[in-house]
């Protein structure tokens, strides 16, 4: 009978408290669960989500928070497809951050800064990659010039009316013609024909 009971008190007995906890899975599950975590802390709109959910007046939560900065280790930040998270994640360790953005107007504000290093990431990038060209030596001004004097204004010459004389017309060779009245010039050949007719006229 003592036996009996004493086996059903050993079966009662709970295991002991100091036993370790051993993921099935070697953590894996538990690494990618909290990735997912990490990273959703790059949207300020989640942010503000669980700031309006009251999620960071829970101490446990703050406490968890810190211990997910081992996300900033080199080891582990080669896994993170989004750096923004780590940024927010840092800045979560403040209360007044915490307490800001719970308001939305600090939430827009967080979400178009972010917008805005996203547009211009490259150009300021490139900035600090490519070499700068050294600056180019600025030309010596020349000289002021010594200070002319006013010549004066040229008066306008006055038009001059250049008259012009009508010039005798060149003589027409109708000029050379006989005047009217005068006798005509006769022909010696002709001279005895007319002395001819004359006699004839005379006899008859």
């Amino acid at each position: 009978m003592a036996s009996g009971t004493e086996s059903d008190d050993t079966a009662d007995t709970p295991p002991p408290t100091n036993s370790i906890y051993k993921d099935p899975d070697d953590g894996r599950q538990r690494f990618l669960l909290e990735l997912e975590f990490v990273q959703c802390l790059a949207n300020p709109t989640y942010i503000h989500y669980l700031a309006q959910n009251r999620y960071f007046e829970d101490e446990a939560f703050i406490g968890y928070l810190k211990h997910l900065q081992y996300w900033q280790r080199p080891e582990y930040t080669r896994f993170i497809m989004y750096p923004h998270c780590l940024f927010f994640l840092e800045q979560l360790q403040n209360a007044n951050f915490r307490a800001a953005m719970a308001h939305p107007g600090n939430k827009e504000l967080a979400h178009r800064q972010q917008f805005y290093f996203w547009k211009n990431y490259r150009n300021n990038r490139l900035k600090h990659i490519l070499p700068r060209s050294l600056p180019e030596p600025v030309p010596a001004l020349p000289p002021p010039a010594p200070p002319q004097h006013a010549v004066p204004p040229v008066p306008p010459v006055p038009a001059t009316t250049v008259s012009v004389t009508a010039t005798a017309p060149a003589p027409s060779p109708m000029q050379y013609a006989m005047p009217p009245g005068s006798a005509p010039k006769v022909e010696p050949r002709n001279s005895g024909v007319d002395r001819r007719k004359r006699k004839r006229m005379v006899k008859n």
